[in-house]
């Protein structure tokens, strides 16, 4: 089944592109702060408008797909890919706010490393999702950030084995180990809805190409 779009469809491209923008802005705000750890509440905040604007833009997509019948792709994948992009915002949100709420001196090498492949989630879904309009084979050229995107799951998979292993095997303070525990979790919990929203995108991708 290919693409019959005409021209009232495109605001569901705009809409989701605009979801994704705000998941690359915050990864990369996210960055920032594990790069440069100061003005921690200053910074979760600007990271929390990201995820404020995020769920208007989810909130906008649902409302959009109850008033169209003609959608460029099926209501259900469009409803479902828009509540991915939402989840990986309120990781990277939550795992900010954790930080503050557990009053952590100073990040980790491992949670630093984290931020870095979390941040580069958050380019390759912004430039996946401004492909989606593509009709036809055109849309396969979604699938080579789709596999990097799978690739930097695996790699916040690797970095999170490796950080909960120095956790346990060098500290004797359980409040750290319970903290960064969780903290950890949280990290790897972004990485892990990044690679949802490749999952979600590869369907669409054999479905409509």
């Amino acid at each position: 089944m290919k693409f019959n779009l005409i021209p009232r469809d495109e605001k569901f491209f705009t809409m989701l592109q605009g979801s994704a923008n705000q998941i690359k802005i915050a990864s990369a705000k996210f960055l920032d702060l594990m790069d440069n750890y100061d003005n921690l509440d200053g910074k979760v905040a600007e990271i929390k408008v990201c995820e404020e604007r995020g769920d208007q833009q989810i909130h906008d997509i649902m409302a959009a797909l109850h008033r169209t019948f003609v959608t460029p792709m099926d209501h259900e994948d469009i409803a479902i890919l828009a509540e991915r992009l939402d989840d990986v915002l309120d990781a990277i949100e939550e795992v900010s706010r954790t930080l503050v709420e557990y009053k952590i001196s100073e990040p980790t090498s491992y949670a630093i490393e984290m931020a870095k492949i979390i941040a580069r989630c958050g380019e390759q879904i912004e430039s996946a999702i401004g492909l989606l309009h593509f009709r036809g084979s055109r849309l396969k050229e979604i699938l080579p950030y789709t596999v990097e995107l799978n690739s930097l799951e695996n790699q916040g998979d690797q970095v999170t084995s490796r950080a909960i292993g120095e956790l346990f095997g060098n500290s004797d303070d359980p409040i750290t180990i319970l903290k960064w525990r969780d903290i950890y979790h949280y990290l790897e919990q972004a990485t892990d809805r990044a690679e949802d929203v490749a999952n979600v995108l590869e369907a669409i991708v054999l479905k409509h190409s």
